[in-house]
């Protein structure tokens, strides 16, 4: 009964937006000057236009609508914010173009604008606000940080290339590197992505590329030779996307709000998540994409990280009829974040900190939120939970940029969990959303398709995960590297279609549907990770594999799965290659159920 009471505050938060959205004051942007084909900066103009918006409706409701065209907008006169952003680089000041912060009832209709971002940009944040909705806008860039090249020789004397009309790049000062550069930024490129010219299709067994361009030879016409670079996997044609590993702001920046619903919003470039959603309550994406411009965009990537990001939300999140390609990670990562005991300080309190260089600074959780100590080598759940009285940063006098926390629990904390020696990691149960995810289109990404770490009720049905290079589904969970909780209980993956995911191998890519919690010491393990006795478990069902000869399904540390009513089909398009021989290969599993799937042989079975 609560989760359906929670499953309906959600729906009516989501609805209450978009009544309001019918209600609300329209507003012309361009009676503030804010028109598009122009070259000027538009950034110095929107900022002063929302600002006197907001100061003269408030909360009350507001449309702002934009003509469609091509806006330019540049650092210089955009909000400076100071923001902490999960899974991002902690530099401070960001730039930001549109900054929606504690402003309720807000709804930017983009009438088909193209915003076009200069230098490193922050384009789309909403913070602190309530029923906001952004709709029929794209983000780009005009010359993204990832310098795409084509190969065009590849002999013992290294590969040549050549850079794409839009890439500006040269030696840097004094040195024979590479170097690409942009509006108030330089990089130097040292890995990369291979790219099938005609296919769009991550190049076969090639992975995340080492690319050593640290001595090269400038031939003229924007054409390069790279001694030291050796690779012949690398046939003339391919196309590869040069990257460095900075993230430091997404497209779009969601925090610490309710009901934020996007529709027909599509992220084409962004030097970080297509779309980051940190302690927000309930978000909804219709039509979003992180994609590229259609069949005939020159270019092969779109973002630099995930396509889509959640980290520590609740209520419910809903991604549905979306398009996510050519990104540099996951379509969408859902999962909250351990914080690593290191002190007790009296028989209430623990000492607590954010342990990943990419994820610390802002809110972990708030009085009367329900906490679970976790063993960290062996991810078992170590004790009652606990109820959280208060909370204060450590470290800091404020929240924002905080590592460390105090929390004091509503009864004495087991002194083992603080105890010298001893890796115990603390999960928020509160901060755990449901997820839909239906009707996607996921492609030609590297690493993975998608990836669920929550305990609440997740639906992956109705998708197609075509060459996603890496594993297609990934249910995760981590207390000693990136953090990421948690557990996932009640999980239900059916009528997708799976086409020769898994032709790279990175990590947790055991299988096209991995599930691969990082458990440090299995062995000690007693109980299970993902599902659990009494609970729904996790059922993969009615679902079409497409595949060469990758293994189907890796499972570890779980109770409770269904393997049933599934379709493979095999086909020649790679060469065997993959270390894992079996269709299905279980790990420390009980209560698993494989039965009614539909396959030219016998599915082949490890047991370990």
């Amino acid at each position: 009964m609560t989760r359906l009471l929670h499953s309906i505050a959600s729906v009516t938060l989501i609805s209450l937006a978009a009544t309001l959205a019918a209600e609300n004051t329209v507003v012309d942007m361009a009676d503030y000057g804010i028109r598009p084909g122009r070259k000027e900066n538009m950034a110095p103009k929107l900022r002063k236009a929302l600002d006197r918006i907001k100061a003269r409706y408030g909360d009350s409701g507001v449309t702002l609508r934009f003509l469609p065209g091509r806006y330019n907008l540049h650092e210089k006169g955009s909000y400076t914010r100071e923001y902490y952003i999960s899974n991002h680089d902690q530099d401070n000041p960001k730039h930001v173009a549109i900054a929606i912060d504690d402003w309720d009832n807000v709804t930017i209709d983009g009438g088909g604008a193209d915003f076009i971002f200069h230098g490193t940009m922050l384009p789309v944040a909403v913070t602190g606000s309530a029923n906001v909705s952004l709709t029929n806008f794209s983000i780009d860039c005009a010359n993204p940080h990832i310098a795409q090249v084509t190969v065009e020789a590849n002999s013992d004397a290294g590969i040549e290339f050549t850079t794409a009309p839009w890439v500006e790049a040269g030696t840097a000062p004094g040195t024979a590197a590479f170097e690409t550069r942009g509006e108030g930024w330089t990089d130097r490129p040292r890995s990369g992505i291979a790219f099938e010219p005609d296919t769009r299709h991550v190049v076969f067994n090639t992975a995340d590329l080492w690319i050593p361009t640290d001595s090269v030879v400038a031939l003229g016409n924007g054409r390069y030779r790279a001694p030291r670079w050796r690779d012949g996997r690398l046939k003339p044609g391919t196309v590869v996307a040069m990257r460095g590993w900075g993230r430091p702001t997404p497209g779009i920046f969601l925090s610490e709000n309710r009901a934020t619903r996007i529709e027909d919003v599509k992220v084409h470039y962004s030097r970080g998540m297509g779309l980051l959603a940190q302690l927000c309550d309930s978000v909804e994406l219709k039509g979003f994409g992180v994609c590229l411009r259609g069949d005939d965009d020159p270019r092969y990537f779109t973002s630099q990280a995930d396509a889509t990001h959640f980290s520590g939300c609740k209520g419910h999140i809903s991604s549905t009829g979306g398009l996510y390609e050519g990104m540099m990670d996951d379509a969408i990562n859902v999962h909250g974040t351990y914080l690593k005991v290191v002190g007790q300080e009296g028989p209430r309190t623990l000492r607590a900190r954010y342990m990943h260089g990419q994820s610390y600074g802002f809110k972990w959780g708030e009085a009367g939120d329900s906490v679970q100590p976790i063993a960290a080598r062996t991810m078992e759940v170590y004790g009652p939970r606990l109820c959280i009285a208060s909370i204060a940063p450590a470290d800091r006098q404020e929240v924002k940029g905080a590592k460390e926390f105090l929390i004091t629990f509503t009864a004495d904390v087991d002194p083992a969990i603080a105890a010298e020696g001893s890796e115990f990691g603390l999960e928020n149960m509160e901060w755990c959303p449901s997820v839909t995810f239906a009707g996607n289109t996921i492609r030609n990404n590297r690493a993975r398709g998608t990836l669920f770490s929550t305990p609440r009720k997740v639906v992956v049905e109705d998708n197609l995960f075509d060459h996603t290079s890496g594993t297609a589904i990934l249910l995760c969970g981590d207390c000693m590297g990136w953090y990421e909780t948690g557990a996932c209980r009640d999980v239900t993956i059916r009528r997708n279609r799976f086409v020769n995911a898994l032709t790279s191998l990175y990590q947790f890519t055991e299988a096209v549907i991995s599930i691969y919690p990082e458990i440090h010491d299995l062995e000690g393990q007693k109980e299970y990770f993902h599902g659990g006795a009494g609970t729904p478990g996790i059922v993969i069902e009615d679902n079409d594999f497409d595949t060469f000869e990758c293994p189907l399904l890796y499972a570890k540390s779980t109770r409770g799965l269904i393997f049933r009513g599934n379709r493979i089909s095999r086909n020649n398009d790679y060469p065997a290659y993959h270390p894992n021989k079996f269709d299905i290969k279980l790990q420390h599993t009980r209560d698993v159920k494989i039965y009614g799937n539909d396959s030219s042989g016998e599915l082949s079975v490890s047991v370990e």
